[in-house]
């Protein structure tokens, strides 16, 4: 499910589900944790996170086929997506999401917890768990908000229409667009220019950013707040009927209930 090189202090994961339009699943989220382990034994200076060149769709997100049934958290502490987003955070060295095709649900959260983001001109963006009735999470959440301002968020989430990548560049999401066919070239030069600078001062930079981004402030009464809502989601009819039109290929027929 994945392919891996490291050349020259640099190392590429590449996503190779293509037969599931490379969606995250515990699998390859096992897989893509034992080769980051494998790169800070070797000291890898920075990873490129890509999908196979041509791709039509970089991520479709979560694998639904590991949503659990309905009355249980569908994104939970343990969940592939929460761990995925954990390992990508607090590897030492930047991760640059290099994105062609479409990158949809989950996916947008992953490509959005990378350090940089280098995308094609024709790359989109949909989040989409309201499409399926899923909740996010607090973590969830609060990666859409360090990447993008409250506005953008809201209309990514509430909409689920695919946000074209040029648009996100022009406000500070992503990092750079560039035509397709230079793609690699733009991705691998930052890569290069990265791996030759200081790696300590880069990986204590990183992990101070992390903290700064995480450090919001919350009342014990307000982070239950925000798990009694969720809970009404994944306990709802709309949870189960999402997750069965999407595997019957249908539109779902949401009742708010």
């Amino acid at each position: 499910m994945l392919q891996i090189d490291i050349s020259d202090h640099i190392a590429t994961l590449t996503l190779d589900r293509e037969s599931r339009r490379n969606a995250l699943c515990e699998e390859m989220v096992h897989a893509f944790a034992t080769a980051l382990e494998s790169f800070r034994a070797v000291g890898v200076r920075c990873v490129v996170l890509r999908a196979c060149a041509g791709c039509k769709v970089w991520s479709a997100g979560h694998d639904i086929e590991e949503l659990p049934a309905a009355g249980l958290d569908p994104l939970a502490w343990r969940d592939p997506l929460r761990k995925l987003v954990r390992e990508i955070e607090t590897f030492p060295a930047p991760i640059i999401a290099m994105i062609e095709g479409s990158v949809w649900g989950g996916a947008c959260e992953t490509a959005f917890a990378c350090d940089l983001i280098v995308a094609a001109r024709d790359a989109t963006f949909a989040a989409t768990p309201a499409r399926l009735n899923v909740p996010y999470n607090v973590g969830g959440l609060l990666t859409f908000l360090n990447a993008a301002n409250l506005r953008l968020a809201k209309e990514m989430l509430f909409t689920a229409a695919p946000i074209p990548a040029e648009r996100l560049c022009s406000l500070g999401i992503i990092n750079h667009v560039t035509d397709a066919a230079d793609l690699d070239d733009a991705t691998y030069a930052m890569a290069r220019r990265i791996a030759a600078n200081a790696p300590l001062s880069i990986s204590v930079m990183k992990e101070q950013l992390r903290i700064l981004a995480g450090a919001h402030t919350m009342s014990p009464e307000d982070f239950e707040r925000i798990q009694g809502l969720r809970r009404v989601v994944y306990n709802s009819q709309d949870y189960a009927e999402g997750i069965r039109a999407f595997k019957e290929k249908r539109k779902p027929v949401f009742r708010g209930e």
